[in-house]
């Protein structure tokens, strides 16, 4: 199993599936979420002002008032399923981008896509002068990036000439 896969997928489904019940808490009125946290803060700086108990209880009944005009806990509580299914879906889709790298065969390193290259456009055949050439390696790289493509199968060496092998 895959830690990270799994971690991040975990994350993102339960992040998304927080944002949409808190979205369906204050039905998508992030206005009223807004001006809620406005008149908290005026009311917390209303009571450490050291205004009369009445102000500051007529303040905090106002709040109350706000609060229930802009939260919906029972819609969002009718709305969780919905709230789930996004985050699974968010879920299944993070889980399918993560692991669409993974999954990809390995490609091919600079130097090997190098000699492919040259190996395509001379016909399947070359040597190492032709390499040497054509591309920036050096006569070392050259031996050596063929000699891993002989040692993988996708090269056949016959006296000189290396011919590219079509699996």
């Amino acid at each position: 199993m895959n830690v990270p896969r799994l971690a991040v997928t975990l994350i993102a489904g339960l992040s998304a599936t927080l944002i949409a019940y808190s979205a369906f808490y204050v039905r998508g009125d992030t206005g009223g979420v807004m001006a809620y946290l406005r008149e908290h803060a005026q009311v917390r700086r209303l009571a450490g002002s050291g205004a009369d108990a009445g102000q500051v209880q007529a303040a905090r009944q106002h709040l109350a008032a706000l609060a229930g005009q802009v939260a919906a806990p029972d819609f969002a509580a009718r709305m969780l399923p919905v709230a789930l299914l996004i985050g699974a879906g968010i879920a299944l889709l993070v889980w399918q981008l993560f692991g669409s790298r993974a999954e990809r065969p390995e490609q091919a390193d600079v130097q090997e896509r190098m000699v492919l290259r040259l190996a395509y456009r001379k016909g399947g055949h070359f040597t190492l002068g032709d390499l040497e050439a054509a591309s920036p390696l050096s006569g070392e790289q050259a031996s050596a990036v063929t000699r891993r493509m002989l040692d993988a199968g996708r090269l056949s060496r016959e006296g000189e000439t290396f011919s590219l092998l079509v699996p």
